[in-house]
This record gives structure tokens, C-alpha cells and sequence, in this order.
């Protein structure tokens, strides 16, 4: 940063005249201004980087001169590291670059770096000396030789700068600098004969220019760094966002600078007959007489066949190499590209003109003073018959279904002989989408479960060559980071297995393809499970912040313009028999500055979702925000939401039924193509392990972490094998496995308390409870966790009070914590002791809770010990209501219905439960609990 706003006082014009290719070495001019001399005595800890920060520029004739002084303070070696070398680029075929001053001031010492015939050296490596070709540009560097840490490092240096295009007249720019930067001396200014008509602007807010005339100039003077400069929304146009900028110009009006421009895109006789460029030429011609088809053609030639090299119009680089020089070379930038492309459209016979863009702040345009500094891109505007085709030959990948597509540069300059102002730039659609998806998602294993899944994502024109140009740089394990953030956005949470990045020259398209699994996110509401399949639609946001004063008027920006499709199936359960869809089917509507049109279908087991959404980067204005967020707000009310038959079977119920099936068959064939796609990593092995274990597959997802600790052998890996172990009652192959893991990683939470209920569960409860002491001693925001799994631990060893004791002071460090609350609840029942205020927890904390299943477990546990079965039944039906397959409940309703004789429904319960948590009768018999 420090070096960049050295230089910021670089921002300037530019122009054409021979001058030398070396630095030249002269005093400051005699229309400098000096800043302050440098005081070194008076630097502190506070003083800024910068002493001075001094611009000045005269325009006089057809030059300008530029004049920079800085003086910065070495207050650290980072700053040392950035002003240990300086580098001065300037353009020798524009004018000189002119070395003042360089020196070092030390104290009362000033150290003149030229003194000792130290000169700047000059770069002039093969791509810059290629890069000359289109700019001219050079630098000029020079290692600062003790330079040290308390040092200023003073600097003086001037460029001048011509350009025979603009026709004798000039412009001038200024970044004007603002808080936070910093600078004791900072200053911007300007001058120009006083029979000179010269118009400037200062666009910043709160600047205070003062313009003087002395000695036949008139001088314009800004202090910097201004006040900090208003806050923008950053969802403003850009017009509102653009950087602090003092301009000057010589021009009179837009015109001006057309018919100043209009020569250098003059293509008389620029393609030679019977050469090569007119034998491409002709081949067009004889291809097709639409002259629309002959413009898509053109423009494919000049963007397939000729590479994009440098952008530089801003820099003053104006005028374009010829037709013959950029098809011969078969390079050229946007000023080469829009000339070769304007004489090819000529002469086959298209009516056409150069125009001239700002790329980036095209609203800006029409608030600005008129120069051809104004614009930093150059295209075409053909005309045939009524329709205007925008072609820009530095793009890539348009064709025919394409050419109609209008650049969103909103002001554009059309170059003309006789002069045109400013025109509008339409807003559109594009005709093809810049993003084509079709997903594939196989959900017929059950809700909730793992799907299947296949993603496409065609890209077209700039980004499919991206695309391209990247791929043969990618590792196949980039490829897959890609792959996996692009798949996110449309299938949320995924394991992918396999990737393949295609593309079709005639299409000039890219296209992604990506297969998997994926996660979908049944929620269960009102005793059915839902989920929201209305993909774009749902993420779609209008969070527009208006409510400061000064912003009010300020419209909002929809952003790029962009055409997406999404095609979306998928496969439902059971055939779909008894799902639902609910919300709009068809929707045709305005949302948020875009075209939004969508349908959906439920027919024949499948889910189908059409969405195309469309923008156009226009704006909307302050005044219609409030209601195009509530029309947006409204229109989601209505997503297309699949409701699951309310009778739907519980996850374990699924399983129980699917295995003999084979219905998971097709799930666990994708996490074997993954293993088989990276068998070197571990992760496809964990991710199988997970999937076996939530069909209760105990034994081979203990081989799957079991392969994976045998790669990567993580305390967390050997943790979870220790978990499964323990489950299914093999405690010492538990034991061995959390001890590796606490050798891992002595300081997990998880692996202190899962070893400590280990020791617990084998009666050491002296073990046990010494890690859980130790760890509550170290304190933290975990301590009160910790002191829940003591209390537990000292009831199962039949230290009741202690327990009680402990579960108390827990609380009192965090009352009304629900987590607590239901921790003292549960402790007492299962200890068999004060039911009463027990039950009084439970109630609190499912008032508290957030999510009630496991605080109604244990009330039922509650009212299982006080011999109040109904009631107990009552919580436990509420608690797997929300969860299904919670073991716990599951176990303790198959043990009241038992009792109460129902021993058909008592079995299901008791079966469900031992699949789902092997040890759970091992559990409850701790308490004294069994069927």
C-alpha cells in the first residue's frame, strides 16, 4: 500500500511525442509549489508514514506535467521492505521521466542518492519490451542503499506527457486521497494558462479547492487527504462508489472528444486487396449474404483467432495498431481488436461504428467531465436494418445465438466525424444462459437419507474460456475443490466421487459434470416431513439497507446481468406414493430487479422443477425497494415444498425395511466409486463408515475407520471406532482405541469425556472421575459440561450426594440453562431421588429448551420412577414425535408397554431400539431398568 499511494499522483494524461528511453536528471520546474522543508524533530511514535504527499500538474499547449514529491518515514522494518527499492514507471514514446530528487534524510543529514553518480536503472525485460509495443511502458528502479529503520526517504521526480491523437488538447487526473490515509503535508494541484479553456471537477464530498491566478495561470489547489468520504451501500450503482477524482479537460463536450477519437477507427484502406486479412475477408462474404450471420462470423474471426493482449485506453495509449499489424501478429488489446473488426465489417458491407466504454463505471460516464479518459474499453455498434448489434471483439465465445446480447456499459460514446454526444445503452437479456444446470437426485432410499446424485453445469462465452485456459494447469485434486464449491450452491452439503470438466467449441460452452451423494434436509413439521425443493427461488435475497438518511435516495443494484436455468429432478420414495407438493407451480413474476419463471410437477414418482431467472443490471429505485422485497418476501411464501404421507416410517424403520430390499445397494455403490477415485485418502472411507452406520452396519463401518486409521490415524477416527466398539460390548478393543486417541490428542474435550464414561461403564470410576477433575480445575467457557459428566459419574458409582452436590453448583454458574436443567432432571431420575423438584426441572427446561426431545425423555424417565406410566407415555410419544429414533425412548416406551401388558407394541419399541443403540439394555440396567 505504501508504494501504491506513493504514486498515486501518476494518474494522469498521456500523449504521443519521441522522447528519451532513459531518466533524465534536472532541478524541480519553476512553477513547482515547494512543500514544507522536512523536520525530523519534530516525528513522533504517531506521526503518519507520509510527511509529504505533494501532486502537481500543469497543462500548458498539448503537454502535460506531471510533478510528485513524497517524503516517507521508515517507522518499521515492513515499511523498510516496501521503500527499499523504488520504481518510477513512466512512457518514454509520451515523453520524459525527470529525477529531482533522491536523497535521505537522517536527522540534520541529508544523504543525496544521485551524488555518488548513482543513476535508476531501466527494466527492459521481453515482456515488457512486447508490452512497449501496445504501451510504451518502462520503469525505472533503484535499490535504496542504507536506507535504515528511522530514516525519511525523500523523493522528487516529473513526467511529461503528450498525445498527438487528442489534436492538441488535454486532460489531467487526480486520485484525491482520503481519511484513512494519512499525510503530515498532503496536496493536489493543478494549472493552466488563464486564456486557456480549461473545465474541472472535483468529485469527492467535502473538498474545498482554491483556485487562484498568478503569472498567467490559473492554479487550483486541493488539500488531501479530505475527510473521510461518505459510506456507500455496497449494493449502490457503481456511480455512487467510485473513487475521490479531480479531472481536467481542454475538451468542450462529448462531441469534441468524438470527432477527436472518430480518425484513429477511419478503416480506408486498411485491408489490402489480395492480402491474407482480405482473403478472410472474402470468405465470409462467400459463406452466407445475411449480413447478420457475416457480423456473427466477423466477430468470431476477431475473438477466436486474434489473443487479447493488455488493457490500456485509461493509460492514454489511443491509438490502435493496424488490421494487417494485428492479424499478422495475432495479438492485439481492445483499441487493435475493434479496429480489425470495424474494417472486416465494412467491407463486407455492414454499417458500423467504434464506441467508446467505461467497463466498470459506465453510469459514472455522463457526470464526468468530457475526455477521452473517461473510458477504458472500445467496441462496435453495427447497425443493420433497425437493430443495433453490440460486438466486442475482446470477448470470447460469441456466436450466432449470441449476437443480439448488449454489454451492460449503460453510456457509451459512439466515434464520429461530424461528433456525437453520450448515447444510452439498453438493457437486456442475454439470449443464451450463462449458466445451464441439470440435477439429478435419487431419493427413493428413503427420506432423510443419502441421494444419489448427478450435477451439469454448462457454462458459456467468457467464463467457459476461463474455464478452459485453466484446465490445463489443474491438479485432479483442484479439480475437485472446484467441483465440490460449485456443487455446493446446488446440492448444499455433498460427497463427490467424480468430476469432469467438457467443452464444445461449436457451442463455446464449458460444462462441469459432477456425481455423488448428497444430503437432503427433511425437516419435520406438524407430524410430516417437509422439505423445500425450489431451487434459485429460495436463495433468492433483497436485503437492501436504506434506512440511514443520506442513503434513502440512493437506488439498488440487481448487479451483473445474468441468464441461469435450472432443470431439477428427483426421485422420491415408495414411488412417491402419498407425497405432496405444495405452494405455486407456475410462476411468472418480477423478483428483485429479475425475470423469474418457474414450473414444477409431481407425476409418476418424480419431482420436476423448471426455474430460469434473469437479469438485466438495472437498478431499482429507492422508492420501489420497500415493495420489491415484499413482493419477494410474498413470493416465497409460496415455494414448492414436498410433504411426506404422514404415516411416513421412521429412519430405523426405513432401514429395517430397505436392507433385505437392497435400497441402500445404489448409495453404497457411490461411496465405493469414491474410495475407488482417491483409495490413498481416508476420507472416502470415513464417509462410508458414516452412511454404514446409520443403517446400523456396525461391523463394517468399524473396518471403514479401521482402513482409514490405518492412513490418516486421527484421535478423532480412533475416537468413533472406540464409540462403535463400546456399542456393540467389545470394552477392551473401546479402551484400546480411546487411549490412542487421548495419546493423540491429550486435550480433546470429546476424548476426556467419552474415556472417563468408558472407565465409568467398566466400575473405575476412580479413573473416571480423576480426567474429569483434572479437567474442571482448567476451567473455561466447557467447565460446566465436564461437571454434568461427574455428576452422572458419581451417581452411577452410587455417590448420590456428591452427584447432587455437583449438578448444583454447575447450575449455579450458569442458572436457567436448560441443558443443566434437563442434565439435574435426568441425574435424579435415574438415581431414583427427589422426583419431585426433578419433574420441576424437566418442565423449566422444556419451557427453556429450544429443542424438547431429550428434556421430555427424561420427565418420561420421571414419571416412570413415581409410577405415573401414562404420563410418562404421553412424553415419550412427544419426544418421538420430533425425533423417531431415539433410542432412549424407544426402549423406555417397549418397557412401560410391557408392563401395561402390550407386549405386541412393546417388542416393536425394544427391537427398534436395540437397532439403533446395541448397549442400550446394558444402559438402563445401570439404573436398575429393564423390559
Amino acid at each position: 500500500m505504501v508504494r501504491h499511494m506513493m504514486f498515486f499522483a501518476l494518474l494522469a494524461s498521456a500523449g504521443a511525442a519521441q522522447a528519451g528511453d532513459k531518466p533524465l536528471y534536472a532541478p524541480a520546474p519553476d512553477w513547482v509549489k515547494p512543500a514544507p522543508p522536512i523536520d525530523t524533530s519534530k516525528i513522533k511514535d504517531d506521526t503518519p508514514i507520509f510527511l509529504i504527499m505533494d501532486s502537481q500538474q500543469r497543462l500548458q499547449g498539448d503537454e502535460v506535467t506531471v510533478y510528485a514529491e513524497t517524503a516517507a518515514r521508515v517507522a518499521s522494518t515492513q515499511v523498510l521492505d516496501s521503500l527499499g527499492t523504488v520504481t518510477l514507471p513512466w512512457q518514454p514514446d509520451k515523453g520524459d521521466l525527470i529525477i529531482h530528487t533522491a536523497e535521505i534524510v537522517r536527522g540534520n543529514e541529508r544523504i543525496d542518492l544521485l551524488k555518488t553518480g548513482e543513476r535508476f536503472s531501466v527494466l527492459r525485460r521481453e515482456a515488457q519490451l512486447e508490452q512497449r509495443m501496445l504501451n510504451g511502458l518502462l520503469t525505472a528502479t533503484m535499490p535504496v542503499e542504507g536506507l535504515r529503520v528511522g530514516d525519511v526517504l525523500h523523493l522528487r521526480y516529473s513526467t511529461t506527457q503528450k498525445d498527438a491523437a487528442l489534436k492538441g488538447e488535454v486532460q489531467a487526473f487526480a486520485q484525491l486521497a482520503a481519511d484513512p490515509f494519512r499525510a503530515d503535508f498532503g496536496r493536489v494541484r493543478m494549472i493552466w494558462p488563464v486564456n486557456r479553456d480549461v473545465k474541472w471537477k472535483a468529485d469527492a464530498a467535502g473538498v474545498t479547492p482554491v483556485v487562484t491566478k498568478a503569472g498567467g495561470f490559473s492554479d487550483l489547489t486541493i488539500t488531501v487527504p479530505l475527510a473521510k468520504q461518505p459510506e456507500m451501500p455496497g449494493d449502490s450503482p457503481s456511480r455512487y462508489r467510485h473513487l475521490p477524482l479531480l479531472e481536467a479537460t481542454s475538451f468542450t463536450d462529448w462531441a469534441g472528444v468524438s470527432r477527436v477519437m472518430a480518425p484513429l477507427y477511419d478503416t480506408t484502406g486498411l485491408i489490402v486487396a489480395g492480402s491474407p486479412l482480405a482473403g478472410e475477408v472474402a470468405k465470409i462474404a462467400a459463406a452466407t449474404p445475411d449480413p447478420v450471420k457475416r457480423a456473427a462470423l466477423a466477430l468470431e474471426l476477431v475473438q477466436d483467432k486474434v489473443r487479447y493482449l493488455f488493457k490500456g485506453m485509461d493509460g492514454g495509449n489511443y491509438v490502435p495498431q493496424t488490421p494487417t499489424q494485428t492479424w499478422t501478429v495475432r495479438y492485439g488489446d481492445c483499441k487493435a481488436k475493434t479496429l480489425l473488426l470495424l474494417a472486416m465489417l465494412r467491407g463486407l458491407g455492414i454499417e458500423a461504428e467504434a464506441v467508446l466504454a467505461n467497463s466498470q463505471f459506465g453510469d459514472w460516464v455522463p457526470q464526468r467531465l468530457p475526455s477521452p479518459g473517461a473510458f477504458d474499453h472500445v467496441l462496435v455498434r453495427a447497425t443493420i436494418g433497425a437493430d443495433s448489434l453490440w460486438l466486442d471483439g475482446t470477448g470470447s465465445g460469441s456466436l450466432l445465438a449470441d449476437i443480439r446480447d448488449i454489454p451492460p456499459f449503460r453510456n457509451v460514446l459512439p466515434l464520429k466525424a461530424a461528433g456525437s454526444g453520450l448515447i444510452a445503452v439498453p438493457l437486456s437479456f442475454n439470449s443464451r444462459p450463462d449458466f445451464a444446470t441439470t440435477l439429478t437426485r435419487d431419493e427413493s432410499a428413503g427420506v432423510g437419507f443419502p441421494a444419489p446424485f448427478t450435477l451439469a453445469i454448462t457454462f458459456r462465452g467468457q467464463l467457459a474460456q476461463v474455464l478452459r485456459a485453466a484446465q490445463g494447469q489443474m491438479s485432479k485434486d483442484q479439480l475437485a475443490g472446484m467441483a465440490a464449491k460449485l456443487g455446493e450452491t446446488y446440492v448444499g452439503s455433498s460427497t463427490n466421487v467424480s468430476r469432469a470438466l467438457v467443452f464444445d467449441p461449436a457451442a463455446g460452452t464449458a460444462t462441469m459434470t459432477i456425481a455423488g451423494v448428497t444430503y437432503p434436509n427433511w425437516d419435520r413439521e406438524n407430524e410430516r416431513y417437509r422439505t423445500t425443493m425450489d431451487f434459485g427461488l429460495k436463495s433468492m435475497k433483497l436485503e437492501a439497507d436504506r434506512s440511514r438518511v443520506a442513503w434513502r435516495d440512493i437506488p439498488l443494484s440487481t448487479g451483473e446481468k445474468a441468464n441461469i436455468v435450472l432443470h431439477a429432478k428427483v426421485r422420491l420414495p415408495d414411488g412417491g406414493k402419498g407425497f405432496a407438493m405444495e405452494g405455486n407451480p407456475k410462476l411468472s413474476a418480477i423478483l428483485a430487479g429479475g425475470q423469474v419463471d418457474r414450473t414444477a410437477t409431481l407425476a409418476d414418482g418424480w419431482v420436476t422443477s423448471d426455474i430460469a431467472i434473469k437479469t438485466d443490471g438495472g437498478e431499482i429505485a429507492a422508492a420501489d425497494i420497500p415493495a420489491a422485497r415484499q413482493k419477494l418476501a410474498q413470493t416465497k411464501q409460496q415455494l414448492i415444498r414436498l410433504v411426506a404421507p404422514a404415516n411416513y416410517p421412521a429412519p430405523w424403520e426405513v432401514v429395517r425395511a430397505g436392507k433385505p430390499a437392497h435400497r441402500f445397494d445404489a448409495i453404497l455403490s457411490v461411496y465405493k466409486a469414491g474410495i475407488a477415485d482417491q483409495p490413498e485418502k481416508a476420507e472416502p472411507f470415513t464417509n462410508r463408515a458414516w452412511f454404514l452406520e446409520r443403517i446400523y452396519e456396525w461391523r463394517p463401518a468399524i473396518d471403514d475407520i479401521g482402513r482409514a486409521i490405518a492412513i490418516d490415524p486421527t484421535a478423532d477416527s480412533h475416537l468413533w471406532r472406540g464409540r462403535l466398539y463400546w456399542s456393540i460390548g467389545e470394552m477392551d478393543k473401546a479402551l484400546a482405541d480411546m487411549l490412542e486417541a487421548r495419546k493423540i490428542d491429550p486435550a480433546s474435550d470429546s476424548v476426556i469425556q467419552r474415556l472417563a464414561f468408558l472407565y465409568g461403564d467398566r466400575k473405575e470410576y476412580d479413573k473416571g472421575l480423576a480426567m474429569l477433575d483434572a479437567r474442571i480445575e482448567e476451567g473455561g467457557k466447557d467447565k460446566a459440561s465436564f461437571m454434568i459428566g461427574k455428576a452422572e459419574l458419581l451417581g452411577l458409582s452410587g455417590r448420590t450426594d456428591d452427584a447432587l452436590m455437583t449438578i448444583d453448583a454447575a447450575i449455579a454458574s450458569k442458572p436457567g440453562d436448560p441443558d443443566l436443567l434437563n442434565s439435574r432432571c435426568w441425574l435424579k431420575g435415574t438415581m431414583n431421588v427427589m422426583l419431585d423438584t426433578a419433574l420441576k426441572d424437566c418442565t423449566k427446561a422444556i419451557a427453556l429448551a429450544d429443542s424438547a426431545e431429550k428434556v421430555l425423555d427424561s420427565r418420561a424417565l420421571v414419571y416412570f420412577r413415581m409410577g405415573q406410566m401414562d404420563d410418562a407415555l404421553s412424553d415419550l410419544n412427544a419426544a418421538l414425535e420430533q425425533d423417531p429414533s431415539l433410542s432412549a425412548s424407544l426402549f423406555m416406551r417397549g418397557v412401560i408397554r410391557k408392563k401395561q401388558g402390550d407386549a405386541k407394541n412393546a417388542e416393536v419399541d425394544l427391537a427398534a431400539a436395540r437397532l439403533i443403540r446395541p448397549s442400550v439394555d446394558r444402559d438402563y440396567a445401570r439404573f436398575g431398568i429393564a423390559p
